[in-house]
Order: structure tokens, then C-alpha cells, then sequence
């Protein structure tokens, strides 16, 4: 009698990888069009202040610091038969939908106190369910995959589906939304990107899976002392530090791009944004696809080491035909490298912090990913939000006038001038000390695999005894000392102190 063929493990297949990465389309695409036409949205189409309207992010991201710490909490602490992260992926493909195109609803008539005070509650209301999926989303990883290499490979997979949502969210509003002026077109294009953000989270929901296990029992007066107590590892804050100015510098590209084609190039029209757009972001999409076999082969920071300092030059090469009539050929060929060096940064990060929650575990006894993921959707959008407000800060700074773009008229030479500097120039600030706080990340493949086998031996599992190499690596990738790993009240008090 034949044998049947041995099942591949689920964790080994393709469609499990792609099945995890659909949900990202969400996570990739929506703060692309909330970075490239939200503030557009209200300056250009609705008349608000550039100044104004930059707070309403940022507002945004204060909100985020009650409802992240709390949905990772919530998610560490949830039974379902479907697993914790899974059951709110499923509740958050409907929420995020709506979230989403509530953003986007024209609103005129209420003076401009009331169409503030109404856009910074709509703003509050999309990031609470992007909270609700994006949460539990970056803590599943780890409680499906245990393997370094195949969590790797996971999170590249993630990040390429990241990047094809980036596409898709930088390209098809550029293609609807003629008129810059027209509120109208951008709820058009909201309730598309509503329907497909929809799709992809219930995708992933269906096609993962998830560990049971015991939930963290934390009351919920502790939770947000539990939440933070997270950045008392020395890995989880570096890594914040990449999480921060790395993408920052990427939300600057979004968010000042429709004001650098229009306003210093002239090149709105005739389809230019939409291939600059196009332009950027498959070279992003490329870029996932070369760095993730390389990342397998190298390190999670080799991809950000190497991407980071081409694109800074690139970028500042960008100063020299920031005009009008410029070659727009250069332009396009410069921010093509630019795109590289921003999917080198995102492969890094996300592939980074799913080995968090083990550094994590090893310093508090417990494996809480939720609460890790929590802090870090967080930070993502403080820096999200900051961007944001800076860029609005910015733009009124070198004399920006709303006035005069809700009339479709250009911008003074000087302003033109001010926003090719601010395009370039800040940027390489925020990317330069994303090198710093990456040459400074302590953990590779090799100090993962030590800080495992630590933890193993906390558990008993292990009956070795560490050397002292071993010792050094946990006290440099954790922060503490090696005496004072493996305590549970590490996540209960912020101050180290006994």
C-alpha cells in the first residue's frame, strides 16, 4: 500500500505567506492616501490653513497614546476560539472600512470651527480602527511562526503586499481626483479604498492561524503602566528609533509630493503626478522583492544600512532640478532610488520587530506580542502625526498661501523655493539619525537565537548553562543586567529601580 504524501507544514507554504500579507494592503495603503491627499483634501478642496490642518493628525496621534496601549492590552488578554489577534481582525475589516470613508465626507457649512472640530473627530475615529486591526495584525506573526528565517520570510511577504497597497493607494487617486479643488472626487475614491480594505483584512483572517495560550492577566488600571514598561528594553527602543525617523522620512516624500509636483514643478497636470507616484512606489514594490532574499541571507539590517544612504543621496541630487521646467526624466530616475531606499527601511523594521516580543518575554516572564505591537503601532503614528504637523508648520513658514491654491493659482517663487528645500532637507535630517539608531540596534540572527535559549532555560526547558559571552549578549540586546532578567515586575513598574 502507497503512503499518502506528507502534508507541507502551513508555515511553509506560499499561500499561508500571502494569506498574512493581504491585511497589509490596509496597513500600506491607507496612511499613503491619508499622507498624499488628506491635508491636500482640506487645503486645496475645503480652504483650511495648511497650519490648521496639520494639527489634525497629530491630534490624532495623542488619541492613539489611550487607545494602542489599551487595544494591546485587550488583545493579550482575549479569548476566542478563532485566537485573540484573529477575532479582531474579523471585527476590524468592517470597522476600518468605515473609518476610512467617514474621513473624506465635504463639509462646508458649519463654519470653520465646526468643520475643524468635525474633521479632528473623524480623524480620532479612523485611527481608532486602524488601532483595532493594525494592533493585533503586527502581534500575530509571532504567535504563528517560532523560526527566525521563517518569520523573515513572512514579513518580507508582508511588506511586499505593503508596498503593492502603496501602489495602489498612490496611483488610483492621482487617476480620480482630477481636480484637486473637488471634494467630491476624494470620497470617491475613500468609499473604493473602503470596499478594499474590507477585503484584504477578512483575507487574512481566513487564510492564518494562531497559537493558543495563556492570556496576561492584567487589570485595567495597570494597562497603561504595563504598556510602556515595554520600552524599558534596549532593542524595542532602538528600534522605535528607526520606526521613527525612518518612516518619518517617508511620510515627508507622501505628504509633501502633490505640493512639490504642483507648486515647484508646475507639473500637476498632463498625467506627471501620477507617474511620479507610480514611479516611487513600484520601485518600492521592487525593492521589497530584492532585499527580501538578501535579508535572508544577511541580516534584518542589512536592508536599511544599505537602502538608507543611497537614497539620502539621491534626494539631495533632487535640490539641483526642483523647478519648473526641469528634466523631469532626472526626477523620475532620482525618486526611483528614492523608493528603493524606502522599502529597504520598512523590510528592515517590520521584519525586526517580530522578534521583539522575545526580548520582551525574556526581561518580564511574559509573552505579551500584543502589547509590543501596540506600542509600536503607536509610534508609528505619533511619528505619522508629527510629520504631519510639521509639514503643515512648515509650508506656512516659507509663506504658503491656502488662499491662493483653493484658486487653483501657483504659489510665490520664494514659497516655491522654501518647499524644494523643505522636500530635500528634511528628509536627510530624519534619515541620517535613522543610521545612527540602526548602527546602535544590538540583535542579529546569532543574538536572537541566544536570547531563545535563555529564556528556555528560565522555563526549564533548557539545562545548559550560559557562558559568559551569552551573559554579555542578553545584557546588551535587553538592556539589563543579566541578575535582573526574568522578573515579573519588570512590566509592572516603569522605573528599573527595586
Amino acid at each position: 500500500m502507497s503512503k499518502k504524501p506528507r502534508e507541507q507544514p502551513r508555515e511553509d507554504r506560499a499561500g499561508s505567506r500571502i494569506a498574512y500579507g493581504l491585511a497589509d494592503i490596509y496597513g500600506g495603503g491607507a496612511f499613503v492616501v491619508i499622507s498624499t491627499f488628506f491635508t491636500v483634501f482640506l487645503t486645496k478642496a475645503l480652504g483650511m490653513p495648511t497650519a490648521l490642518a496639520g494639527t489634525i493628525p497629530l491630534i490624532g496621534k495623542i488619541w492613539d497614546a489611550v487607545t494602542d496601549p489599551v487595544m494591546g492590552n485587550i488583545a493579550d488578554r482575549t479569548r476566542s476560539k478563532f485566537g485573540p489577534k484573529r477575532f479582531y481582525l474579523l471585527l476590524g475589516s468592517i470597522i476600518s472600512a468605515i473609518t476610512f470613508a467617514v474621513m473624506w465626507i465635504p463639509l462646508y457649512s458649519v463654519g470653520a470651527t465646526g468643520q475643524y472640530i468635525f474633521y479632528v473627530l473623524m480623524y480620532m475615529l479612523f485611527s481608532t480602527g486602524f488601532t483595532i486591526v493594525m494592533v493585533p495584525y503586527n502581534a500575530l506573526l509571532p504567535d504563528m511562526v517560532e523560526d527566525y528565517t521563517v518569520r523573515a520570510r513572512f514579513s518580507s511577504t508582508r511588506m511586499i503586499f505593503s508596498s503593492l497597497g502603496a501602489i495602489i493607494a498612490g496611483l488610483v487617486p492621482t487617476l480620480l481626483i482630477r481636480d484637486n479643488t473637488n471634494a467630491g472626487q476624494y470620497l470617491t475614491v475613500a468609499l473604493i479604498f473602503a470596499v478594499i480594505f474590507f477585503a484584504v483584512i477578512l483575507l487574512t483572517f481566513l487564510g492564518t492561524w494562531e497559537r493558543q495560550k495563556p492570556v496576561v492577566k492584567i487589570g485595567f488600571k495597570e494597562s497603561f503602566t504595563h504598556s510602556f514598561t515595554v520600552y524599558k528594553s534596549r532593542s524595542f527602543r532602538l528600534l522605535m528609533g528607526i520606526f521613527i525617523f525612518g518612516q518619518g522620512a517617508a511620510d515627508f516624500v507622501t505628504g509633501l509630493a502633490v505640493y512639490y509636483i504642483d507648486d515647484v514643478l508646475n507639473a500637476y497636470g498632463g498625467g506627471n503626478f501620477t507617474i511620479l507616484m507610480g514611479v516611487i512606489l513600484l520601485s518600492q514594490f521592487l525593492g521589497m522583492l530584492l532585499f527580501a532574499p538578501i535579508m535572508a541571507r544577511t541580516s534584518k539590517k542589512f536592508p536599511v544600512l544599505v537602502g538608507t544612504p543611497v537614497r539620502m543621496l539621491a534626494t539631495l541630487a533632487m535640490l539641483f532640478f526642483s523647478h519648473e521646467g526641469a528634466n523631469f526624466t532626472v526626477i523620475l530616475a532620482l525618486s526611483f532610488i528614492v523608493g528603493l531606499g524606502m522599502a529597504g527601511c520598512s523590510t528592515s523594521i517590520y521584519a525586526i520587530l517580530a522578534d521583539m516580543a522575545d526580548v520582551d518575554e525574556l526581561i518580564t516572564t511574559m509573552n505579551r506580542p500584543g502589547t509590543c505591537s501596540g506600542m509600536a503601532t503607536f509610534v508609528r503614528k505619533i511619528a505619522t502625526g508629527f510629520s504631519s504637523a510639521i509639514i503643515g508648520v512648515l509650508l506656512a513658514m516659507v509663506g504658503y498661501d491656502e488662499v491662493i491654491a483653493s484658486s487653483g493659482l501657483r504659489q510665490a517663487a520664494s514659497v516655491q523655493v522654501g518647499i524644494a528645500n523643505v522636500y530635500v532637507f528634511a528628509q536627510i535630517v530624519l534619515l541620517a539619525i535613522t543610521l545612527v539608531f540602526v548602527v546602535l540596534f544590538p540583535m542579529g540572527k546569532r543574538e536572537f537565537e541566544i536570547i531563545r535559549r535563555e529564556t528556555a532555560r528560565r522555563k526549564g526547558e533548557d539545562a545548559s548553562e550560559p557562558t559568559p559571552e551569552e551573559i554579555a549578549v542578553c545584557e546588551k540586546v535587553t538592556g539589563f543586567r543579566f541578575d535582573r532578567l526574568w522578573d515579573a515586575d519588570n512590566a509592572l513598574r516603569l522605573s528599573n529601580k527595586k
